[in-house]
């Protein structure tokens, strides 16, 4: 027998309130309007996805889905007791050379599924006791998620959705989301956007990383956790520690630090390794030392980041 549902979160999750009101209706048409002229991303690829036109995602209309299940290799606020309920979506809007993941996000590996479906998958996740419904690289499918979120909504669903993304965002569809999502991780990949080019293939990345944790925080606050220590709201912050201070940790932290919030939740995470392409790349072809790690973190102290994943500041 599957466990039951938990219950009713002790903060109702935003998305509900706007269900009952008619207002993520509103949200689904105009996220369906979008996709008829496909600006969901700073691509701003002007293809109709719904009549099957792809561009730099590669996604059309329906959902891509590579996997789903309980993860527990998050954050341990995502993480709590029964895992963070993870939906991996298939591709990106991002080209990182090294990603770990390159089987999902580069080479496509997964299915289109109906948009029922992608609802089924929620509501899986939610009776299996998970804590939350956790979409990895949803930036470019947005739209979907949303289309889908009814679905489950009618059936039960009541934990929060996860935004976990590269922090290349479109600061008008994340404003079209406010209310979707309680929960926001993005990445905060390099602190310098030549790099950013030259390893993610991405133009702009700082200006538009920043304007997108801007209007994250805006929405959902410094993270808030329950008496578990589970996360219910607010914003979590990734930055990958890359070899030879590639991803520019100092100009990270001071932004965070000075213009989100010292109180930010940040994983500075040290798990790189030389994945997909990075051999083709000298300084990226080997993992981090300890020396950078601790560095990054201490940079991070330096900085004024009072709330650093599994470290006591």
């Amino acid at each position: 027998m599957s466990p039951s549902p938990q219950k009713e979160p002790t903060i109702e999750p935003s998305y509900i309130r706007l269900h009952k009101s008619g207002e993520l209706a509103r949200r689904v048409e105009a996220f369906l309007e979008i996709l008829a002229d496909c600006t969901l991303c700073p691509w701003h690829c002007h293809v109709n996805r719904l009549e099957g036109e792809k561009g730099v995602c590669r996604v059309g209309a329906l959902p891509m889905v590579s996997s789903y299940g309980p993860h527990f290799g998050e954050e341990r606020p995502l993480v709590g007791v029964h895992g963070s309920g993870t939906i991996f979506l298939t591709y990106c809007n991002m080209k990182c050379v090294f990603c770990q993941n390159y089987d999902i996000s580069h080479l496509g590996e997964g299915r289109e599924v109906q948009v029922d479906e992608l609802g089924e998958m929620m509501l899986s996740l939610w009776r299996q006791g998970c804590h939350n419904i956790n979409f990895v690289t949803p930036s470019h499918q947005a739209a979907q998620i949303l289309t889908a979120l009814p679905y489950a909504i009618d059936r039960g669903l009541n934990i929060p959705l996860v935004y976990n993304c590269g922090g290349y965002e479109e600061p008008a569809t994340l404003r079209l989301l406010d209310g979707i999502f309680d929960i926001y991780m993005p990445d905060f990949k390099y602190g310098d956007s030549a790099t950013a080019l030259l390893l993610s293939g991405i133009p702009h990345y700082v200006v538009t990383a920043k304007e997108a944790l801007k209007e994250m925080h805006r929405q959902v606050g410094d993270l808030v956790m329950d008496e578990r220590g589970i996360a219910v709201r607010g914003l979590l912050v990734r930055h990958l520690v890359l070899p030879a201070g590639l991803a520019g940790t100092r100009q990270v932290m001071e932004f965070i630090a000075r213009e989100i919030s010292p109180d930010t939740y940040v994983n500075i995470m040290d798990q790189y390794r030389p994945c997909f392409k990075a051999s083709e790349h000298p300084s990226m072809n080997r993992r981090i030392t300890s020396g950078e790690f601790e560095e990054a973190v201490a940079i991070a102290r330096e900085e004024g980041i009072r709330r650093l994943d599994g470290i006591t500041v």
